[in-house]
């Protein structure tokens, strides 16, 4: 078998943990075994083979890597984590017991951080946190 057939069979090998595992970096050394056969099948020796797909895989895990990481969003919050911090219009009156609020056009439970206040409805709060399905405000 010529190397350029085991060089793409290294590739697939490498894109399976890179599907499984979605780290992309399976994928890089993927792309590097893929140079490797290109150099294969173009008549390169061993030697060549093994450089070229060393220098292409470092080259991409050096480069891309870092690019995506800085493109990735850390500041993103879901579910409701994003929820804290946002404001909400009382419904009902709320203290340190319980009361309703609506919040990101939903109606939720919620109580006062500080069990001395309450908001009368109509009045602005904002969410300091959720408590399992109850938003606590201030």
């Amino acid at each position: 078998m010529d190397a350029w057939v085991w060089w793409l069979i290294a590739a697939v090998g490498l894109g399976i943990p890179l599907v499984m595992t979605a780290m992309p970096e399976f994928g890089m050394f993927a792309v590097g075994a893929i140079a490797g056969a290109v150099v294969a099948g173009l008549g390169g020796g061993l030697v060549a083979q093994v450089v070229v797909f060393v220098l292409v895989s470092t080259a991409l895990v050096l480069v891309v890597r870092p690019l995506a990481r800085r493109a990735q969003r850390p500041d993103l919050r879901t579910g409701v984590d994003a929820l804290t911090g946002r404001q909400a219009v009382v419904l009902e009156r709320v203290d340190g017991t319980g009361g309703r609020i609506k919040l990101a056009g939903e109606v939720w439970s919620a109580r006062a951080l500080d069990s001395s206040l309450s908001f009368d409805p109509g009045a602005q709060v904002d969410v300091v946190e959720i408590d399992g399905a109850t938003a606590v405000v201030m």
